[in-house]
């Protein structure tokens, strides 16, 4: 799950950010209209948390961009403008939700989970190779149908692989599933990752594996 929330003010801004990943999955900040356009242009995402007012103008002229990506993300808007016509142009540009400022941190979750649902109906949200499934819904894995247990980034990992499943998922797009914006990446950090994955993987009986493809990225495919 890749997350991008779009909000200015220095204090809210990254408590979006780490509450969302903490709940959903791994989250960028950015500021600026400029800095979400770019942002854009960068990864797929699957959900955006939006402020309306922003330094370089309205982040609604944001939305019909959104809405031609494909996959197109889910998009949340946050507002403090209370007035129904201002409710109404997020709204009809193609927002998915709102939520007035202030809110409650249980129901910016509860919001932010509910949209990600909608815009993803036209899918099962499971995606299984052998005896290993992924709840993309749930951002839960499961051998055997029993619980698997993943550090953040594994976890990262897992779902970026099973959401192609049987297909080369490119190296870079890995990285961009595991890492945000400002993060350092090590030479060899994926590598890493992906070792530790396998292992656990093994451990637990699970009968797919991620297969390399040098130069190239990986695929998880089933073992037989």
């Amino acid at each position: 799950m890749r997350l991008l929330v779009i909000e200015d003010d220095a204090d809210l801004g990254p408590w979006l950010r780490d509450a969302l990943e903490k709940a959903l999955g791994g989250a960028d900040l950015v500021v600026t209209l400029d800095e979400a356009r770019a942002a854009l242009r960068v990864r797929p995402l699957d959900l955006v948390v939006m402020d309306r007012r922003l330094p370089d103008g309205d982040a609604v002229e944001l939305i019909s961009t959104m809405r031609r990506l494909s996959p197109r993300p889910s998009i949340l808007v946050l507002t403090a403008l209370d007035d129904p016509n201002d409710i109404a142009k997020a709204l009809d540009a193609g927002a998915d939700d709102y939520l007035a400022k202030p809110f409650e941190p249980v129901e910016l979750i509860a919001r932010a989970k509910a949209v990600l649902r909608r815009n993803q109906l036209d899918q099962k949200g499971i995606s299984s190779v052998a005896n290993l499934r992924f709840d993309t819904f749930a951002r839960a894995a499961y051998i055997d149908d029993q619980p698997l247990i993943l550090p953040r980034r594994e976890l990262a990992l897992l779902e970026a692989l099973m959401r192609r499943a049987g297909q080369v998922v490119l190296r870079e797009n890995l990285e961009n599933a595991v890492y945000g914006f400002d993060d350092e990446i090590q030479s060899n950090a994926i590598d890493a990752h992906l070792s530790r994955l396998r292992k656990r993987l093994r451990e637990h009986g699970c009968q797919a594996e991620i297969r390399p493809l040098r130069g190239i990225g990986y695929l998880m495919a089933d073992l037989a």
